[in-house]
Formats: C-alpha cells, sequence, structure tokens
C-alpha cells in the first residue's frame, strides 16, 4: 500500500494524462505483486496435520495434558532451529545420521524406507528399514532426539496404507534401498506423490494375520476362502458410523487449527530460512577461466 501510494502522489501532475497515470499505476501494481510472489506462500493450516502430526496431543483423553503439550510444542520448535526436520511419510526413504555413544566422533548413518511413524510430542518416533547383507535391519528413531545429527529425504512419497510393517513379510526386493542413493528432488509446490506399487508377501507363516487388516498396498494373498470368512466374522464395520469413537480417536478440527495456528509463524520461519539455505548449497560459483 505504501509504495501504490508514493507512485501514485507523484505521477499526478498536470502534465501526464489519464492513460499515462492508468499504464504507470498498472505497471507499479505488477511489481508489488511480483514483489509479494517471491514470498513463500502460506500453508493452509489443513495440511499441517499431515506435514507435523506429531505437533498434535495423543488422541487417548487419559494422556491428555494441556500444560505439558504446550511446553513440548516450545520445545519441539527450539529442536527445529537447531536441525533440519524435512517432511515425511510412511514409504519415503530416509537417511539418518545420528551419534552414537559406543564410537564417539564417528557417527552414524542408516538408509531406510520409513514402514511407521507415530507418536505425538517429544514422543515421536518412526521406523527406518533396510535389507543389508540378507538380512531385514529396522532402526526405531526418535524424531526429536538430540542424537540425531542429520535428517535428510532422499525420496518423498507417501503409500496406499498408513503403515508398512507387512514388509517384515515381503519379498527382500521390497526392503533393499541403496545405501549410496542420491536424494530426488522434487519442484517447490508439487504434490506429494503416491506410490501404488502392490507389494508380494513370502507365503505363510507370517507375523500377523495381514488377510485382517484391509491393507491396500499387497497383492491377492492367495489363502483359503475359510481364512477371509474369519476375516469378515471377526470385522467391525459399523465402528466408522460410533461418532463418540470417532471423537475420541480424532483431534477434533477446530482444536488442530487452533494448536497450528499458535505454531504457524514458527514453522513458516523455519521454512523460509530452509529455503535459503537450500540456495546457497545449490548456487555454485562460477570460475573464471585463465
Amino acid at each position: 500500500m505504501n509504495m501504490l501510494s508514493k507512485v501514485s502522489f507523484s505521477i499526478l501532475s498536470p502534465k501526464q494524462g489519464n492513460r499515462s497515470f492508468i499504464s504507470i499505476l498498472s505497471k507499479s501494481t505488477v511489481a508489488v505483486k511480483i514483489e509479494q510472489n517471491e514470498e513463500p506462500q502460506k500453508n493452509n493450516l489443513a495440511d499441517y496435520r499431515f506435514k507435523y502430526p506429531e505437533f498434535l496431543p495423543d488422541p487417548k483423553i487419559e494422556f491428555r495434558n494441556s500444560l505439558r503439550e504446550k511446553l513440548e510444542r516450545k520445545d519441539m520448535l527450539a529442536r527445529r532451529t537447531q536441525i533440519d526436520i524435512p517432511e515425511f511419510y510412511v514409504g519415503s526413504i530416509l537417511s539418518v545420521t545420528s551419534a552414537d555413544k559406543h564410537t564417539p566422533g564417528k557417527p552414524q548413518k542408516f538408509v531406510g524406507i520409513c514402514i511407521k511413524r507415530e507418536g505425538c510430542g517429544l514422543r515421536a518416533k518412526f521406523i527406518l528399514r533396510n535389507i543389508i547383507e540378507q538380512q531385514g535391519v529396522e532402526i526405531l528413531y526418535e524424531l526429536y532426539d538430540p542424537s540425531i545429527q542429520k535428517v535428510e529425504v532422499l525420496k518423498l512419497e507417501k503409500r496406499l496404507d498408513d503403515e508398512l510393517l507387512y514388509l517384515r513379510d515381503a519379498l527382500p526386493e521390497y526392503s533393499t534401498i541403496d545405501v549410496n542413493m542420491e536424494a530426488e528432488q522434487l519442484p517447490d509446490g508439487a504434490p506429494v506423490p503416491v506410490n501404488s506399487l502392490k507389494v508380494k508377501l513370502k507365503p505363510r507363516p507370517w507375523l500377523e494375520r495381514w488377510e485382517r487388516k484391509n491393507l491396500k498396498g499387497v497383492q491377492d494373498l492367495g489363502l483359503p476362502e475359510r481364512f477371509y470368512k474369519r476375516a469378515e466374522e471377526l470385522a467391525k464395520p459399523w465402528e466408522k458410523y460410533d461418532l463418540m469413537k470417532e471423537y475420541m480417536r480424532t483431534i477434533p478440527e477446530e482444536e488442530q487449527k487452533e494448536i497450528y495456528s499458535e505454531i504457524q509463524t514458527h514453522l513458516q520461519k523455519l521454512d523460509i530460512t530452509k529455503r535459503k539455505m537450500k540456495r546457497k548449497r545449490t548456487f555454485v560459483q562460477p570460475v573464471k577461466l585463465g
């Protein structure tokens, strides 16, 4: 507004006509719009529940404590100023570098696919899985653990299921990740891709009764009909109509907006800082040839 007012006062002269006034004013308006577009657009609060689920309180009422949750959110924001915790989902491929007390001065790096993400507040956790030397290896990380030095997303994507624990019973190729994998960059503002891969499980026995889980990312299990009949007998399709149970299981939308509006400014500042650091890393100083 200040820029527009200054321009309008400077061009009000009898020598200039209305057309010149309109043209100059339109150019100044375009310049203001360009300057505004250079700033990162504000994220929708409705998307924060997917990008930052750990900021939401525990869905179980008996574990709720508003004072502790507010203090934890401050600690989480303070931790994010010290380390870049990127956006990731179940199915994304991550590289985590952490310190090990048994090998001081030698950080440990592990690359794997995220098969589970759970917890809230400072108790948020995620599990990475990889096949190393024909052996399945899983590491449980605490998201805000001070021993974590770096979290890098090598491939950002989602899967059809909320958990990928069935990869423990799947063929090894679905969990094998190259430890020297290069990071795949997505354009800014691009939607997170959804991988619709169907995983093939090994023959029974399995760690769990996967036919009872209503999984979308698994191929036909090829079980006898009695297994599916038993799964139908134990299913509870009426629970999705239980409004009280759904309310107790999830966080109301009004409460989500209140929480994320409280931390929105801090998260936007961290996002701006991360964008600036990303530009510095991608810029290559030209070398003057003699």
